[in-house]
């Protein structure tokens, strides 16, 4: 999760690109990775060989006899969330733009299912594990989910809703040994060579919502994220700037906006903006390696993913390999706090939120498991 989006596109492009600051990124990683290692040797006795982790993976997801039906349901409401959402015009760079806040009933409904997106997909991986799906029904169903963050795009004029997501599928999917290494370097020759027509598209649907576009930034530009990133190595890290703290953390992660309509929008990416210069319309970050550098130093990077490493391997691994609660679980990690494209600390609020809108789903499985697991005839082994 830490090293691919480095490995697979943003080292490649300062080295073809001859960035003089590449040394910065290295030294992020280096900061990063091993804490992230210490964290999984220290689990290694208690790992095993993948192949029987991922046996135990079937074993652990084959006691919960409604997992298919209840993962139909969180990707059905998850779907109807987020077009619901687009529809009132929440989280678009129209609103971003002009600061407003989308308080419509619409909005305030959908934002109480934040997060089921991913929820939905950990629970079709489980299901198949389970043998409770086949693999086609399980590739409908994600591409109805995928689907629709490509409506999310056409609404908002961002692409950022999708480009995450499909990370998540495929890091997620990866984890768990449904994807060949193979797979993934395809997929990312893929969005590399469609990257550019995706570009044009969002620019044209922000020039005809009426948001100025830059001309002279390219499609290549724009996959400068090295630039992105090395960026914080001109300033000297920590930069003490507004952001949230920890009752905030627990106020906009614990209690929904429909509760809380009058509190004000949190974005730490448009106060890095100001403090570069910029204005309050627009957001800036470093990549979620980078920003929690500039905002924390060298020892939040190592202390965070030191943190975060733990919290990953606990779900996993600790008593054995997950069922569908945990998995749930660790795809929140997945999605907000370890995602290369979050903005830190607002990754951490998202988790938060994510388990607390999923709390209905989680204990509607707890209730729902059987006693004895006893793995059924079609459940999946992994490869």
């Amino acid at each position: 999760m830490v090293l691919a989006p480095y490995a697979l596109l943003i080292v490649p492009m300062a080295v073809l690109n001859d960035n003089p600051d590449i040394g910065f990124i290295i030294m992020l990683l280096a900061l990063a990775l091993p804490g992230c290692l210490v964290v999984e040797f220290a689990f290694l006795k208690r790992m095993g060989r993948r192949g029987d982790w991922q046996r135990a993976l079937v074993e652990a997801n084959s006691g919960y006899p409604y997992l298919y039906k209840i993962a139909r349901s969180a990707a059905l409401v998850s779907v109807t969330a987020d077009l619901l959402n687009a529809w009132a015009g929440q989280g678009t760079i129209f609103a971003q733009v002009t600061g407003e806040i989308v308080a419509s009933p619409a909005a305030l409904v959908s934002g109480l299912f934040m997060g089921w997106r991913y929820l939905a997909f950990a629970l079709l991986v489980a299901s198949l594990l389970a043998g409770q799906a086949s693999r086609l029904a399980c590739l409908r169903w994600t591409l109805c989910l995928l689907g629709t963050q490509l409506v999310v795009v056409l609404a908002t004029a961002l692409t950022a809703p999708l480009m995450t997501y499909l990370s998540f599928l495929v890091a997620l999917a990866a984890i768990c040994g449904l994807l060949h290494s193979r797979f993934i370097i395809v997929t990312a020759l893929a969005l590399f060579l469609i990257w550019p027509a995706m570009y044009e598209a969002r620019n044209d649907l922000r020039t005809d919502g009426g948001v100025a576009v830059d001309e002279t930034e390219t499609s290549g530009d724009r996959l400068r994220l090295d630039l992105q990133v090395t960026r914080a190595s001109g300033h000297d890290a920590p930069v003490d700037i507004e952001r949230p703290g920890p009752s905030q953390i627990v106020r906009y992660g614990l209690v929904p906006r429909m509760l809380d309509q009058d509190r004000p929008a949190i974005s730490t990416g448009i106060r890095i903006n100001e403090y570069l210069g910029g204005t309050s319309t627009s957001a800036y970050t470093f990549l979620s390696l980078g920003t929690i550098y500039f905002l924390d130093g060298p020892w939040g990077v190592v202390l965070f993913h030191i943190g975060w490493a733990l919290v990953g391997i606990l779900l996993l691994r600790a008593g054995g390999a997950p069922g569908p609660i945990r998995l749930g679980l660790f795809s929140f990690v997945v999605a907000a706090p370890l995602m290369w494209s979050r903005t830190y600390p607002e990754s951490m609020i998202l988790f938060v939120q994510f388990v607390v809108a999923a709390l209905p789903v989680l204990l509607l499985l707890r209730l729902g498991r059987r006693r004895s697991r006893v793995v059924p005839q079609g459940a999946r082994s992994g490869t």
